[in-house]
């Protein structure tokens, strides 16, 4: 049975980890599994259900990353291109990427449904891209996965050779690159993680 522990364990062990290889400790089966649940159950806005994601691993994987080093060299000065390089080709090194998308057509509709609140559904479609990205990374990292968070999507043209690539909607709208692998030396933290205190934090109010 789950439980809170389990839950809060699993948040406070998860770690952005840079260091993977080519390699899963579980099978491409067992992926696609967690990002459908992960699809499947997080919550959304009037249950638009707007997120989409696509996981690429293998040669599928490291195409994007070649993707992503030709649109770097093409849009960044020679000095951030070289200092992006190598962490660009750290992420082609790893097993797979999972892309999250949010479908710019269902969220249209919502507009269209409630003209009233239309100008904050990005916010709430920003929500819950989130989500999915965090529980399907604290998921595979459950399984054994390391995982990094990137935001290359910045450069208008990766997102647009990303649809290109693999015949995807134009309606959809890339936020984020999750990257995962099996790690090199184990799940490791680069750093002990910091807390700012809680009580400027949280207010409880009315106990």
């Amino acid at each position: 049975m789950a439980t809170v522990e389990n839950l809060f364990a699993a948040i406070e062990n998860r770690i952005s980890c840079y260091s993977l290889t080519n390699k899963s400790p579980i099978s491409d089966e067992r992926i696609h599994q967690i990002i459908n649940d992960t699809v499947k159950h997080t919550p959304s806005a009037s249950n638009v259900q707007s997120t989409r994601a696509v996981v690429l691993v293998k040669h599928e994987h490291e195409k994007l990353w070649d993707i992503g080093d030709a649109q770097v060299k093409k849009t960044m000065p020679e000095p951030a291109y070289h200092a992006l390089a190598p962490r660009i080709q750290g992420f082609k090194a790893a097993y797979g990427t999972v892309l999250w998308f949010e479908d710019q057509a269902a969220l249209d509709t919502l507009k269209t449904k409630n003209p009233g609140i239309q100008h904050v559904i990005p916010d709430w479609s920003q929500h819950t891209n989130g989500m999915h990205q965090f529980i399907a990374w604290t998921a595979l990292e459950l399984e054994g996965l390391g995982a990094n968070l990137q935001h290359y999507s910045f450069m208008a043209d990766f997102s647009k050779e990303v649809l290109e690539a693999w015949n995807l909607p134009r309606t959809w709208v890339l936020h984020s690159q999750l990257v995962f692998g099996q790690p090199a030396d184990g799940l490791k933290r680069s750093r002990e993680r910091t807390y700012a205190p809680l009580e400027e934090r949280v207010k409880f109010i009315g106990s």
